[in-house]
Order: C-alpha cells, then structure tokens, then sequence
C-alpha cells in the first residue's frame, strides 16, 4: 500500500484514487490502556493496525502517544531566562511560564485514560500576565527535527506522506490556551489595543518559525486551529484570524507548500469565508448527524478546495446502523471527489467499532476500481 502520490495528486489537483485517512490514533490508545483492544492487535503498533485496515496515515508522531499539542517535528528552545516547564503529578499537569518579569501558572487535566488533556486554569488571568507571556514568545526558538522527520519517513513507508501541525496561531492559542475563550473575549472589548499590540509581538516573534516551516522538506502543512464558529463568530474570524492567515499561508505556497486548516466545530456561521481563504484544503469540517452543516452545503460552500475527513465519528458507533455508514460514505465521495482525502470528523472514538474503518476500506478500494483515476465533473 503506497498512499504517498495519491495524496499529493489529490492537492495538485489531479484527478487520482480517493484516500481513506481516518485518524486512528486516540481509539488506539485508550483502547491499549484498558486493555480493550481487538485480539488481532494485541501486541501491535499502531502502524501495524493501519496496514491490517488498509488505511492511511495523516500525522504519525510516534507510538501510542498523545498528540493533542505535538511538538516533535518543531523543537521549541528559550533565551534570555525564558522557559516553559511542566510537572506531572498523577492527572494533574503544572505549567510554569517563567520569565525575568515574574512566572505564570497554569494547570492541564488528563482525560479519563490519561491518552489526551486540556487546560483547566488557563496561565493569563489580569491584563498584566500579557507582558510576562509577550517576553516567553518573544524569546521562543525554532528548529526543524531533521532525525524524526527521517525517522518518521522510514517508518510510514508509503503509508502516508508526512505532515503535521505545530502550535496554533496567536490569537487562537490566546483564546483556547493562554487565557482561555472568556478572558480573551473580555481583551477584545475592553483593552483592544493591547490585544492588537501583543498579537503583533506575537506574530513577529513566529517569523522564524514559518522560516523553518517554509524551509522543511514537508510538503503538506495543517494549521491546527480548531476553529468554531461558535466562538470564532465571522467578526472575530474576519479581525483577528483572516489577515494572519493570508500572510501566512502565502507565504508557505511561495515555498511550494500545501496548507490545510482544521475547522472541526460548528461550520454554518463561517460557511461563506470558506471559499475565499487561501488554504488548499479544509481538515475536519463535520456535517450532520455530528456537525451543522449538510453535506450539500458544505460541498457549495468548500468549492474546488480539497475537504479532509467527512464522514462524521458517530457513525462509527455501535449505535448507528452499519448501512447509514455505507450510504453517507457513497454520498461523500459523490460529491467531493476525487478533491477528498477522505477521514473521520474529527477522530475515531474510543467507544467505536474499528472494523467499520475496514468496511469503509472496502467501499473506497472499490470506488477507486469502478471510478477512481477518471475525469469527471466536480
């Protein structure tokens, strides 16, 4: 099974067999830790139980890790006193955001299993923790990890073409990490000039990170936003987001790159932006039963992009009758490909039944023999 040039045709724009690209790693995981996975996979890696599925590899960090925030691809180094720190104790993660100008806290939760975590006390509390953040960015260091890069290739071996996804933009790391949704909605309103100063600080400081970034030799790049329009509302989606993605993606696609975002949230109020953004493709986007959007909305609105996913997670679920999968997967692949890299929106829950990932297997090898590879009307 060699994925590799599928993948790239596909964002070329080439008219190729459709990859199936669930995301398999959280249900594998927890499932390892309760001792709950299939006889077949016991004993296996996680590549071992995408080659049994005869399905493909978005992102492989590693085995049975969490990669909620992965940093492997990207390391991060500090200067001038700055350093961020974190402690393990039992499910509770400390983080230490040190500085010369004082030291932030914030406190991380580990899900049930322990395979995946979020913030429960976010580090910016008052006004005045945006200065102490402001000096640890500004003084963030990036390399490109050339071994696990190498690493990463040998052990996909046409599995997947390796991408990834790094740290989210500024504004979004500010909303869902740094001070969470409240704190920075209360930034917009109240003190919109030191949010716009800080954001600058911020987006200058990552100038040498989309100089590695547009350096590398990945050739497939995925802005991990998580974007919803429940909250990235279309005012805050066009003033704070828009115009960082312009210049960042643009600058990418000047380095040969092809850039995607994950947009895995509630879709409708952001329906008319997605055409016009300068991504290639759009990660995640999740239509009805799971999302709000249906499927002939979301294919108007997405237009010759290419969708990553579309089949939403709970249709997976014992819950759902096994013909429902069957006939939202042919509806899927009727209207979007073959510019598709067809997923799960978003991951495959540790509660479903992996052996629909084998049966939706068996659906694409068969569109790609009856269908695949031909030109034909989008």
């Amino acid at each position: 099974m060699d994925f590799r040039k599928d993948i790239l045709d596909t964002f070329e724009g080439k008219n190729r067999n459709v990859v199936w690209q669930p995301r398999l790693e959280h249900w594998f995981n927890v499932n390892k830790v309760l001792g709950k996975l299939p006889e077949r996979f016991q004993g296996a890696s996680i590549l071992d139980v995408y080659r049994d599925l005869r399905a493909s590899v978005r992102y492989f960090y590693g085995e049975s890790v969490d990669i909620s925030s992965p940093v492997t691809y990207i390391i991060f180094e500090y200067s001038h006193g700055a350093s961020v720190e974190e402690v393990v104790e039992g499910d509770t993660i400390h983080v230490y955001f040190r500085s010369p100008k004082g030291t932030l806290y914030g406190r991380k939760q580990l899900g049930e299993w322990g395979c995946s975590w979020h913030y429960v006390e976010h580090p910016v509390k008052k006004l005045e923790d945006l200065e102490i953040l402001e000096y640890i960015i500004t003084n963030t260091h990036y390399r490109f990890n050339q071994e696990f890069y190498e690493e990463a290739k040998k052990k996909l071996n046409g599995l997947g073409e390796v991408q990834f996804y790094w740290e989210r933009s500024p504004f979004q790391r500010l909303f869902l990490q740094f001070a969470g949704i409240e704190n920075t909605i209360n930034l917009i309103y109240d003190y919109p000039q030191r949010l716009k100063e800080y954001l600058k600080k911020a987006e200058e400081a990552e100038d040498e990170l989309f100089e590695v970034l547009a350096s590398c030799p990945v050739r497939i790049l995925n802005f991990g936003e998580n974007i919803d329009g429940r909250f990235n509302s279309p005012a805050v989606f066009e003033e704070w987001l828009l115009p960082y993605y312009e210049k960042r993606v643009a600058q990418l696609h000047k380095a040969g790159k092809f850039c995607h975002i994950h947009m895995d949230g509630s879709l409708k109020p952001l329906l008319p932006y997605l055409k016009g953004l300068p991504f290639d493709g759009i990660e995640a986007p999740t239509p009805l039963p799971q999302g709000d959007v249906e499927v002939e909305e979301l294919k108007e609105a997405v237009g010759e992009k290419v969708i990553l996913d579309g089949i939403p997670m709970l249709l997976f679920m014992p819950e759902y009758d096994v013909l429902e999968l069957e006939v939202f997967t042919l509806k899927i692949l009727d209207a979007f490909a073959p510019r598709i890299v067809l997923g799960i929106s978003d991951e495959l829950s540790p509660m479903c039944e992996v052996e629909r990932v084998r049966l939706v297997s068996k659906l694409v090898e068969k569109w790609n023999q009856e269908r695949g590879g031909e030109e034909r009307p989008r």
